[in-house]
């Protein structure tokens, strides 16, 4: 087929990693002469980039895969992301795969579709090396992301992730340097450093560095407007680094740590490397030093004999720490990795009854730090699309806000004055003769 007739669509299910890696997948693609299309219309070569954290996000992979096929039975679909490469058999007899790749092999894709070879071509994650993925752009986005780290040497009991993603591999500084300076080139206000475990940065690397090291040299040497950090591991918020996203004039005052449980016996079977003290002490030096600082945390609920009394250990820290938001899953039994083996399983309904619960308070916590800003100004990142025919942006401390303004202001950097909190909304107004950044 003429790759200039060859109208790609790619679905990306998961995380920021996976949205990079369709990203840079895409941007392959369109060099090569492929047209992008999007996945309703139906296109010639369908990607299915999957997640396999839950057996929820396998069964809406497959689901992909078969309304791919629905919308164009001709169509050629490609299948890699971490379900394809913990089990590529699943994957592979479903109507219309001509392809399973790895997560590794993502970067030799034009290559693999060039070629006739086996249909699945999932390498060994843990020996994984070579170079990363990058990209110069992020199309359709207002925000880009960086990727300066795959994989995860935590290892914790309900986690497959190591074993889709294989060990910590660092991207070089000067590489990281390089992505963020063509972002910014391409007009880009925000970067978001993205990774499986990002707090572990430079730790494998020839000259070992860390994340702390990183962010200093992306402010000192390059022009990036705004900064945010993915998600970091308790134990690897340090002082030193909260005292300069603290101190930044481009770090968002963000945080997403992972807190998983709330009881002490639970994290020790979680296979988590803090304790319930620790994690409050750390979130409540982030609200000392940043008084504004978004805070999320995910949290699992029904965990392999979580009483009601560890779930209430939870459900009181929580309420007790001051959350911006929360993401809430109830557990999911993951063959091959440790808790799948675990006795005294939380029955299904109690463990969603719990998660419930906690989603009703971060709800509320949520809609209570959105509150304090009414009344302020906040610089947003104006996103793509209209929301009931307004604008919507993100500011730096997570907000979302809404105001009209007119079409065009795609990926500007903007002031909006709060003013007031409707139907889940930030709602404001855009700053009168405020300068664009385009």
């Amino acid at each position: 087929m003429d790759n200039l007739k060859c109208r790609f669509s790619i679905a990306t299910l998961g995380c920021k990693t996976n949205q990079f890696e369709s990203a840079a997948m895409e941007e392959t693609l369109r060099a090569a002469g492929y047209a992008p299309v999007a996945f309703e219309l139906g296109a010639d070569l369908v990607i299915v980039n999957t997640c396999t954290v839950t057996s929820a996000t396998d069964s809406q992979s497959r689901k992909l895969i078969r309304r791919a096929r629905r919308i164009n039975p001709a169509c050629r679909i490609v299948v890699t992301g971490c379900y394809a490469q913990i089990d590529p058999a699943a994957l592979a007899d479903l109507p219309g795969v001509v392809l399973v790749i790895g997560n590794g092999e993502k970067r030799d894709l034009l290559r693999l579709l060039s070629e006739t070879g086996p249909k699945v071509q999932v390498g060994d994650m843990r020996h994984q090396t070579g170079p990363a993925l990058s990209l110069s752009s992020f199309s359709g986005r207002s925000r880009a992301f960086a990727q300066i780290q795959n994989g995860c040497d935590a290892y914790c009991s309900y986690c497959i992730i190591p074993y889709a993603r294989g060990a910590s591999r660092s991207v070089p500084p000067d590489q990281v340097l390089e992505q963020v300076r063509q972002l910014v080139k391409s007009g880009f206000q925000e970067v978001v450093l993205t990774g499986i475990h990002i707090g572990g940065y430079g730790r494998d690397l020839a000259e070992p560095g860390s994340l702390l090291k990183l962010l200093r040299r992306i402010e000192l040497e390059t022009d990036l407007t705004r900064l945010r950090l993915g998600s970091i591991e308790p134990q690897e918020l340090e002082d030193s680094l909260i005292e300069q996203v603290a101190c930044s004039s481009i770090l968002c005052p963000h945080f997403h740590v992972p807190l998983q449980s709330g009881d002490d016996a639970v994290l020790r079977r979680m296979n988590r490397h803090y304790g319930r003290d620790f994690f409050a002490e750390r979130i409540s030096k982030i609200s000392a030093w940043i008084p504004d600082a978004a805070i999320g945390m995910d949290v699992i609920t029904g965990f392999p004999g979580e009483t009601e009394e560890e779930f209430a250990a939870t459900r009181d820290l929580i309420e007790a720490l001051p959350v911006s938001y929360l993401h809430v899953f109830p557990f999911s039994r993951r063959p091959g990795t440790p808790a799948a083996r675990f006795p005294d399983p939380v029955p299904g309904p109690r463990a969603r009854e719990r998660a419930a619960l906690l989603r009703c308070i971060g709800e509320k916590k949520q809609q209570d730090y959105a509150c304090r800003f009414v009344g302020r100004q906040l610089q947003v990142v104006v996103e793509g699309g209209r929301y009931r025919g307004l604008c919507k942006g993100l500011s730096d401390n997570y907000l979302s806000v809404i105001f009209p303004a007119p079409q065009g202001l795609e990926g500007a950097l903007k002031a909006v004055q709060v003013d007031g909190f409707d139907g889940g909304s930030l709602r404001g107004r855009l700053v009168a003769n405020t300068e664009t950044v385009p």
